[in-house]
């Protein structure tokens, strides 16, 4: 698309078919109809233009479609946007394919506390250019490169347009 799009809906029965047993089960935070399915405009890597897909929890959709339009006008570049059920509902593979991704009822790693992901209100942008740091750590490891914030276009920095998007919703 050469103009921005979205749109914001209940999740289609299709979609849903894919995610119940994968990304959602029995037992999550939030049910089924608290969540929504967003497409938004993404400018890839390789400079096209691509719908990229997110479930994310519904106070929070119209939100996230203003930060990606933002994001688009900035030319800021998503290398994948893909439900996390492409991947098997396994954070780790989706991060490893830098995959930006949002809803997936999972805990913290190492805690039996859920993840914001859990609720549909984290994103995960971009991860492999801005991997999770703990100490020594970093998740996904071919981000390990990126660890240190320097040399690419889609590294997030404190005050930047991307942080400057989200703190405006």
């Amino acid at each position: 698309p050469a103009a921005f799009q979205s749109a914001v809906s209940r999740i289609p029965a299709d979609v849903r078919e894919r995610v119940v047993g994968s990304s959602w089960h029995k037992g999550c935070p939030v049910p089924l109809r608290r969540l929504r399915y967003v497409r938004v405009s993404i400018h890839k890597f390789d400079g096209s233009k691509r719908q990229g897909r997110l479930i994310i929890h519904r106070s929070q959709a119209h939100k996230i479609v203003k930060v990606m339009h933002k994001l688009w006008r900035a030319d800021y570049p998503i290398r994948r946007m893909r439900l996390v059920d492409a991947y098997g509902a396994r954070d780790r593979r989706s991060m490893k394919a830098d995959n930006t991704s949002a809803f997936n009822c999972r805990y913290v790693a190492g805690t039996s506390s859920w993840s914001m992901h859990a609720y549909g209100k984290a994103i995960d942008l971009n991860p492999v250019e801005n991997p999770y740091v703990s100490g020594g750590h970093v998740s996904p490891k071919n981000g390990t490169k990126y660890a240190d914030r320097c040399c690419h276009r889609a590294i997030v920095h404190a005050g930047d347009k991307v942080v400057r998007a989200f703190a405006s919703v």
